[in-house]
């Protein structure tokens, strides 16, 4: 049996017995201080748990006008992959201390290469926590495998002249916070306001108060709430990080793949004849 969405901690130290346990990755991170997740990672993690690093490992160079967390290019991910020991069929499980956003970022790139068995860990480092799970301040051991065989991209993804075009056959959700959304305050780009035609669903609003992705059955009726999938859907955030957490929250909810603008408002806003909305 392999794991796709969401798996518990009982669920991953139960695959921790077998014969070929799962790669582990921490994706834990800062947007404000971009070394504060490696540095956490040095102090204490799933013992076996690779580093993965938003800016370096699960993302591409910046140009100014691609957004703040380009892709990275596939082959160029596909050896990150190979690095980090992941093969067809290896179980991999992501996990942040941030409540998902990179685990799921780190979730939905493993998926766009094609591999399938990939979860993210329910309720992150505070879950593996709470339930007495122990800590490691060792590096793993290296079993580095050939490139990751990367076929089609099985995530499908859209870029902002696409966008533009379609503004008015799809569904956009945003998942930033409402100020940000509305346009009330822009700590990290340099326009404030959101795509026209998009709808708000905070990614945190995926969580309940423990942490954890609330049950299926209650996401499914928030995002059927707003209107999801009446229309094809288009996730979007700042960066294109945080709406793969709305990914993989509609994903365990039963409702299929969306599609993921990987620009993002930070790409979006970038360019002064696209246009914008605020309230």
């Amino acid at each position: 049996m392999s794991f796709t969405t969401l798996i518990s901690v009982a669920e991953l130290r139960a695959l921790q017995t077998i014969a070929t346990p799962p790669v582990l990755l921490d994706c834990s991170f800062d947007l404000t201080d971009t070394g504060a997740g490696a540095r956490a990672y040095a102090t204490g993690h799933l013992t076996g748990a690779h580093y993965a690093h938003l800016d370096s490992d699960l993302s591409g160079a910046k140009t100014g006008h691609n957004g703040r967390h380009p892709l990275p290019p596939r082959d160029a991910f596909a050896a990150t992959a190979g690095r980090w020991g992941i093969a067809p069929g290896v179980q991999v499980v992501t996990y942040d201390a941030q409540g998902a956003p990179y685990a799921s970022r780190a979730w939905w790139l493993l998926r766009w290469l094609g591999h399938d068995a990939v979860a993210v860990l329910d309720g992150g480092l505070a879950a593996w926590q709470a339930a007495g799970g122990a800590l490691s301040m060792a590096a793993p051991a290296a079993s580095p495998q050939p490139p990751y065989p990367a076929g089609a991209a099985a995530m499908p993804s859209v870029d902002a002249g696409r966008l533009l075009e379609r503004l008015d056959s799809v569904q956009i959700l945003d998942a930033r916070n409402a100020e940000r959304f509305r346009g009330e305050v822009e700590p990290l780009d340099a326009v404030a306001g959101h795509i026209p035609g998009a709808t708000l669903r905070f990614f945190k609003d995926n969580l309940g108060p423990d942490g954890r992705f609330k049950p299926a059955a209650q996401l499914r009726a928030e995002f059927e709430a707003l209107g999801v999938p009446s229309r094809p859907v288009v996730q979007q955030c700042g960066s294109g990080v945080t709406a793969c957490h709305n990914l993989l929250a509609m994903a365990h909810a039963g409702l299929g793949s969306s599609t993921l603008y990987p620009g993002s408002w930070s790409e979006w806003c970038s360019d002064p004849h696209r246009p914008v909305a605020r309230g």
